[in-house]
């Protein structure tokens, strides 16, 4: 009985980089053609917003969701977050989501303290 190693081929072992590009690292042209457009379509949207003089809740409504669409559009194509490990999206995106939760924790609990400031101690000078 031969029990000699068998040579095995680098693309076995995941070395054939040419076979690698060519099965899903290349991505088409045609999704950031696609990307592009509705930036594009945001952004016009977000000077909208300012060109028709939206004001109040409404307009950082809108202008904070137009923001956040964009970047995540950024974060997912261009940054190539879309095509990732879910390990990896989530090492990145569970943290600053952790930090924006306590930070409006912190914004809810600086109202309380405010205003129950102004009620025991008084509002003017």
């Amino acid at each position: 009985m031969n029990h000699a190693p068998q040579p095995v081929p680098e693309a076995a072992h995941g070395l054939d980089h040419g076979a690698a590009a060519e099965s899903g690292q290349q991505h088409p042209i045609g999704v950031y053609l696609k990307v592009w457009a509705y930036l594009f379509v945001l952004s016009t949207l977000s000077y909208l917003v300012d060109y028709f003089h939206v004001q109040g809740l409404a307009r950082w409504f809108l202008i904070i969701t137009f923001m956040l669409l964009k970047a995540g559009l950024i974060v997912a194509i261009f940054m190539h977050m879309a095509w990732e490990r879910m390990a990896l999206v989530y090492a990145i995106l569970v943290p600053p989501l952790a930090l924006g939760t306590l930070v409006f924790l912190m914004w809810i609990e600086a109202d309380y303290t405010f205003w129950t400031r102004i009620l025991f101690f008084g509002g003017g000078g």
